[in-house]
């Protein structure tokens, strides 16, 4: 039997058949846009989505050549959707998903931050309030657009409104729940009345069924399937979020382990039973064992955006170069910077560019270059930035370590930047960890294969997810370089905190 994984990211969609050993048989992307129509404002339309889910798992089916009766089921994970897409009694979106990188909710963040106790919200929920979580733009809407709100019959995640366009049905996994904040129990698992009272958000308005990750939620009806080479009937699985099922590929199954996923933005995540709830992380219910492991995790808003930023604005010559000749622009902008010896010169890059999240929770943080003289060439622009994500990943480990959390020496690294050898090398530097990468570099989708496995019976435990991971040769600190990185990064930190009154002033 064959399994299919797909996750719908922030950027793109990406779709993967696997064989029961988790080898990949094919595999299909599609990209797209965010929409930002005022600065810190990011927004997109579900159809962007779903065009590109149906494209991709055509084009897979289609390279695989594989019998669609021999395709067990699919599953599906994807970015986490902040407010979710608002829709009517029909199911039609009213207005653009806000996602999780819409830092556009400041006000009603204060708004709670000066009238509920901290010690309420996270004794409920787990976590504190910010403009990232997804009750604080479902606030924002009631608030600004009430016509919109007033309409609205349900929230629906993006890979959830994906879900009932093929099956026809509205349902909700753990993990997104949780990672909507403020209103869903983190204890009771399910969404809290109380919450939704004191913030004035109508519970009618969110999905009533919860469900595992790994559960079948329904069918794919006919008129999918014959647009996507899928037998009528295919067993469609909830999926989650994609930072845990990006985590569940490497194989994280267990407390300690730690996995970075670092594409647009970086998720750097571990496993417990709940001892660890921290405000100044994130955490929501795990997409295995969901009833029993939480997934804790911190992260950078704009890290691989950021460098795709760069890419664009300049990076023509490497762009150009790419189209005529093949090569990534990326590996060519690396193999520009990969003899800055490390710190850049004295070049220090802080990746606030859409604010920031975890560990300081602030959306008015900016995009901060300091350091810049006349002998500093692109080549020191292009490594600062990637160290600068570096750094972000070091603090938030440095907050879960603060918490009590207790690691493994071995961080997986996965997602894009698990691509780069150059990248990798400095994670490891700047963190003093050694980095894991998987040889089969699918992520989220490799882990939806598997959930689609576990949901089918073809796996009997979380655990099978090991033997689909095999691993490259272990990326190791360089002492000298550490060092060096230890200094730059307390002077990382220093700088935000004596910047933080300008940015918020800007």
């Amino acid at each position: 039997m064959y399994l299919i994984g797909i996750d719908i990211g922030t950027q793109s969609a990406k779709t993967v058949m696997t064989d029961e050993k988790g080898k990949v048989i094919s595999e299909s992307a599609k990209e797209y846009s965010v929409l930002t129509p005022q600065p810190n404002w990011a927004e997109q339309w579900p159809d962007v989505w779903f065009n590109a889910v149906i494209d991709t798992l055509k084009r897979v089916i289609e390279k695989s050549q594989i019998n669609p009766k021999n395709i067990a089921g699919v599953a599906i994970s994807g970015l986490y959707g902040g407010s979710g897409v608002p829709v009517d009694k029909e199911f039609n979106p009213l207005r653009p998903c806000l996602i999780w990188m819409d830092r556009r909710a400041t006000k009603e963040t204060e708004f709670v931050k000066k009238n509920i106790p901290k010690d309420k919200i996270f004794g409920i929920t787990g976590n504190y309030v910010d403009s990232y979580f997804g009750f604080t733009k479902m606030m924002w809407i009631k608030n600004n657009e009430p016509e919109i709100w007033n309409k609205t019959y349900k929230f629906i995640t993006p890979k959830d409104f994906v879900i009932y366009k093929l099956t026809g049905e509205n349902v909700i996994d753990y993990s997104s729940a949780g990672n909507i904040g403020g209103i869903f129990d983190i204890h009771k698992k399910y969404w809290s009345e109380e919450m939704c009272k004191i913030l004035d958000i109508d519970v009618n308005k969110l999905p009533e069924k919860i469900v595992k990750s790994s559960d079948i939620v329904g069918k794919i009806s006919k008129k999918f399937a014959k647009e996507t080479g899928l037998l009528e009937g295919t067993p469609i699985i909830a999926g989650g979020i994609d930072a845990p099922v990006a985590q569940l590929s490497a194989g994280a199954v267990y407390e300690g382990e730690h996995v970075a996923m670092v594409g647009t933005s970086t998720c750097w995540g571990n496993i417990h039973d709940g001892k660890y709830l921290t405000p100044e992380l994130v955490s929501y219910p795990y997409v295995v064992d969901d009833l029993t492991k939480i997934y804790t995790f911190g992260g950078g808003a704009t890290s691989g955006a950021i460098v795709r930023w760069f890419r664009e604005e300049f990076g023509e010559y490497e762009k150009e170069y790419e189209r005529k000749r093949g090569i990534s622009a990326y590996t060519l902008l690396e193999l520009g910077s990969k003899d800055i010896p490390a710190g850049s010169e004295g070049i220090i890059v802080l990746p606030y560019f859409m604010g920031e999240r975890s560990p300081i929770w602030d959306s008015k943080a900016k995009g901060t270059i300091i350091g810049l003289s006349l002998y500093h060439t692109r080549n020191h622009l292009y490594k600062a930035f990637m160290e600068s994500v570096a750094y972000s990943l070091r603090h938030n480990i440095e907050e879960a370590q603060n918490a009590g959390i207790v690691l493994d020496p071995e961080c997986y690294l996965v997602g894009g930047a698990a691509k780069s050898n150059v990248w990798t090398q400095i994670f490891s530097d700047v963190t003093g960890y050694v980095m894991k990468r998987t040889k089969q570099d699918v992520e989220a989708p490799l882990g939806d294969a598997f959930l689609a496995g576990l949901g089918t019976g073809i796996f009997k435990q979380p655990e099978d997810i090991k033997k689909w991971t095999l691993f490259k040769e272990d990326t190791l600190p360089n002492k000298s370089n550490n060092q060096t990185y230890n200094k730059y990064y307390n002077l990382y930190k220093q700088l935000y905190l004596n910047t933080q009154k300008i940015m918020e002033q800007l």
